[in-house]
């Protein structure tokens, strides 16, 4: 039997963590299309208004009514403005343990939003789900994301391979092409322990605090 996501909320401070809905649709376009968005995933791109409201209405509720995992969009909990998204997949219901991917919007890099989302998914698929693993993989070159990795309390656990197609600007980047390479990835696990004291070690150093705040 296939198990399920509940439907879900997540609270903190500073953001709300929650299904996309339609009003998402113009920030997500913006955000799908920035170049290092477009660098570090596989979307399409130029990312459209059809994609968009497909990914709204239908692939994005599907992971976790499928059983995949689950996909929320990042918000400002004062302004209500689209910042981020979060996704888990690759989930093994057995094992209890999941894959996170995260992006950030542009106009909210530098606020560390990314670190507070997914240590809030965290908190909540250890404490409320029982998951007992949670993966990261991150790009040889993205150190950024391998930034948030650290934050968070993760293990590098060693590296893949040339196992991740990315995208470049063309050399003659004018005309606004892309071409594929390949780049190896690092792999980051996160188990319930490695969790301990990490929200209060980023609230002592001007961050968040601990949160334990969602909704169904």
């Amino acid at each position: 039997m296939t198990s399920t996501f509940p439907s879900i909320s997540i609270s903190t401070d500073r953001l709300v963590l929650r299904p996309f809905d339609m009003a998402d649709v113009p920030a997500y376009i913006e955000m799908m299309n920035d170049e290092a968005v477009v660098a570090s995933t596989d979307a399409p791109h130029p990312y459209t208004q059809t994609d968009a409201e497909r990914w709204v209405r239908r692939i994005a509720p599907a992971e976790r009514t499928h059983g995949h995992g689950i996909v929320l969009a990042v918000t400002e909990f004062l302004t209500q403005r689209l910042v981020g998204s979060v996704r888990l997949l690759n989930t093994d219901w057995r094992t209890r343990s999941t894959e996170v991917r995260y992006i950030t919007a542009p106009w909210a890099r530098g606020e560390g939003y990314a670190t507070e989302a997914v240590l809030a998914v965290a908190e909540w698929l250890f404490r409320d789900q029982t998951f007992e693993r949670i993966e990261l993989r991150t790009s040889a070159d993205n150190t950024s994301a391998q930034q948030v990795a650290q934050k968070l309390g993760c293990i590098s656990e060693g590296v893949l391979r040339n196992a991740r197609i990315a995208r470049t600007r063309t050399d003659n980047g004018t005309d606004g092409g892309w071409t594929d390479i390949r780049t190896d990835l690092i792999v980051w696990g996160l188990l319930p322990e490695d969790l301990e004291g990490v929200a209060e070690q980023l609230a002592g150093a001007g961050g968040y605090g601990p949160y334990d705040d969602w909704t169904r």
